[in-house]
């Protein structure tokens, strides 16, 4: 092999593939993120039961859900529907920081 076929052949040789490199490999860690996914989701699932569970105890304690015709009963079609504060970060914070009932509630 002369000296001008070893320059072109070193030239080239900068373009073929790697073996090595051929496959795709991934450095991160599938099941990782696949947990931090479902944890992101029971998360915020459980974020929408305790701000929907808040409003309707919130609701109860406030008698705003009170029945029109027969008194002293709870109308329950209301309580899906209620609003009792006006933020569902309110009820989250309230159920967040009061674990245990007050002694007014008992």
């Amino acid at each position: 092999m002369s000296d001008v076929e070893k320059k072109i052949l070193k030239i080239y040789d900068g373009s073929r593939p790697v073996v090595e490199d051929l496959f795709e490999t991934s450095n991160v860690n599938q099941l990782a993120w696949t947990l931090v996914v479902i944890l992101a989701g029971l998360l915020f699932w459980f974020t929408v039961a305790l701000s929907n569970a808040e409003n309707q105890r919130h609701a109860l304690r406030t008698n705003a859900c009170a029945d029109r015709i027969f008194k002293g009963e709870v109308d329950k079609s209301c309580l899906v529907h209620v609003h009792s504060r006006e933020h569902w970060y309110q009820h989250v914070w309230y159920a967040l920081t009061h674990v245990r009932p007050s002694e007014s509630d008992l």
